[in-house]
């Protein structure tokens, strides 16, 4: 498996630099708006950046899905056939869901349904693992994990007005 080396940029984001199996040196920014910038090293310098490629929107989601990214979420979709009993679901909050403006903790889902919340969507960002403190907005979509009946129940609390 290949490394990777994470860089921590405060105020930016992070960096993470790979090597291929060919030698070229290649990094993503991940920005924390969402915009990444695709990094191409120099041969010469290592530590040089040749070509910088920022990505954000319908380009990085074609560039990501043209990378097999897709695959990704397909196999998670699907891995409730494989493992018996879980299931992953997206569940939309409606503007009228009185979910907004509460935080992931005060909902207290684990507790109340067993399932849990692994991402939020807002947009064009993904909020992953997201932090107890989570603030719900209009049409945050939660990516969750859990039984069907878990779901169900999750799906009616976020959809209760």
């Amino acid at each position: 498996m290949t490394d990777v080396e994470e860089t921590l940029l405060p105020g930016v984001g992070a960096r993470h630099d790979f090597t291929t199996t060919e030698g070229q040196r290649l990094g993503v920014i991940v920005h924390r708006t969402g915009v990444r910038e695709l990094l191409i090293y120099g041969q010469d310098d290592p530590d040089a950046c040749a070509h910088t490629l920022r990505l954000e929107g319908d380009n990085l989601r074609v560039l990501v899905e043209l990378l097999g990214g897709t695959q990704i979420v397909e196999r998670l979709a699907n891995l409730q056939y494989s493992v018996e009993g879980l299931a992953i679901d997206w569940l939309s909050l409606p503007a009228n869901s009185a979910s907004i403006g509460t935080t992931l903790g005060s909902t207290a889902m684990r507790t109340r349904t067993g399932v849990s919340i692994v991402a939020v969507l807002r947009g064009e960002a993904t909020i992953p693992s997201p932090e107890p403190d989570l603030v719900f907005e209009a049409h945050d979509v939660a990516v969750v994990v859990g039984t069907p009946e878990g779901i169900l129940q999750a799906d009616a609390i976020l959809q209760q007005e």
